[in-house]
């Protein structure tokens, strides 16, 4: 006799099978990856981070630009564990590898590659993307069309890699293939007792679409490699604090 768990899990699973079909992976309870993110990861389907897809960050100014890369950062530690490699892929470098160890990520396992021509850096980005051995896969672009976002979205979901890419100054919001898009700004610190004018980094937090999910925003610092909650603006009646993960 079929039992009511017997029915939920069956429902999951069904669930969890649309999604894929939809290019968004649900990693299984027992695999799900802790991110720190508390009531965010309520936001995602199934309440599960979505691994092995593109995840698309805006940035329109260069204050906007760093939060993000910070706030990739710490996903990327997220993604890695203790043993994973991450690719950073890009044009200039802004990042001062040593201070990733911040935001949990060792920096010896980053493979940063400055690209010179801006017509090899989507082909770099794909690659890596199809490439089994990495966790995550951050590409810094300015301009991508959406067939060839489709490219790194199918190369995510063939090789279960996490790809962040990080659209800086882009001269229109057209659409991409990503089952997120997110849009991170810094927001004041505050000092410590024991290190005056020097506080956390504390960003606004924007999930403005997610496939399948609730978009919100979050108020949040980045503290002992968690996010914690300042205060959170998600829609009427869904006030959330976020606390650590």
């Amino acid at each position: 006799m079929e039992t009511a768990n017997d029915k939920n899990e069956l429902v999951a699973r069904l669930r969890a099978q649309i999604l894929s079909l939809q290019g968004v992976r649900v990693a299984s309870h027992h695999k799900q990856i802790g991110t720190g993110l508390g009531p965010i990861q309520a936001a995602f389907p199934q309440g599960a981070f979505p691994v092995g897809a593109m995840h698309e960050f805006i940035s329109t100014d260069q204050g906007q630009s760093a939060a993000t890369s910070g706030f990739m950062a710490a996903l990327a530690g997220f993604l890695m564990k203790q043993d994973g490699i991450c690719l950073w892929v890009g044009m200039h470098r802004t990042v001062f590898p040593p201070a990733l160890s911040f935001f949990g990520v060792a920096p010896e396992r980053v493979i940063f590659i400055d690209v010179k021509k801006e017509r090899d850096l989507l082909w770099m980005i794909e690659e890596g993307l199809r490439c089994q051995a990495l966790s995550a896969v951050i590409g810094q672009v300015q301009e991508i069309g959406l067939t060839a976002s489709r490219r790194l979205q199918l190369a995510c979901e063939q090789s279960n890699v996490t790809g962040l890419l990080h659209r800086i100054n882009p001269r229109s919001m057209n659409p991409v293939a990503a089952v997120c898009r997110w849009q991170i700004s810094p927001l004041p610190t505050e000092g410590q007792a024991e290190l005056p004018g020097i506080g956390h980094p504390r960003w606004n937090v924007q999930l403005l679409k997610i496939r399948n999910g609730h978009p919100g925003s979050w108020q949040v610092q980045w503290d002992n490699q968690n996010l914690k909650s300042i205060r959170t603006q998600d829609s009427p009646g869904k006030g959330q604090l976020l606390q650590a993960g």
